[in-house]
């Protein structure tokens, strides 16, 4: 692990530099005192997930979805069990595609849903289609080694 890591805060938008060892420490915000980690999924806006997208050192696993897709709802509960499972090795989030379709047309994702591991504000792995826990699990974890 790093020694230092830059996290922004799900809460406020700070970016806190924590020492890297404290990350499974329960780690809270410098300035709001919200913890850095919930284990469940953070929902991202457009200016959270650029500021999420290139302030944060550990890697970030976002869902391109939307509401009326059914896949998706079937994998939300699979994706909720991940981020308790990944987190604090990984910020796992999700970007709803109906309200931020320019994101998704970026990111040229064209089924939904779509999961992409960003690392150091760049794509470094993506799955499309829905995915069980283990299959999530074990599609994601070599990438974050």
């Amino acid at each position: 692990m790093e020694e230092h890591v830059n996290i922004v805060c799900p809460a406020c938008a700070a970016v806190n530099r924590v020492p890297g060892e404290r990350l499974k420490d329960r780690a809270r915000c410098g300035r709001c005192h919200q913890p850095l980690f919930s284990g469940h999924p953070l929902e991202l806006d457009a200016a959270a997930f650029e500021r999420h997208l290139s302030r944060n050192s550990v890697p970030i696993l976002v869902d391109f979805w939307a509401p009326w897709c059914g896949p998706c709802r079937m994998m939300a509960p699979a994706y909720e069990q991940a981020a308790r499972r990944l987190e604090p090795r990984a910020r796992v989030a999700k970007l709803n595609t109906e309200s931020y379709p320019q994101l998704a047309q970026r990111y040229a994702v064209r089924s939904i849903p779509t999961v992409i591991l960003f690392k150091n504000g760049r794509e470094k792995a993506r799955q499309s289609g829905a995915m069980g826990l283990d299959a999530l699990l074990s599609w994601v974890q070599p990438q974050l080694a």
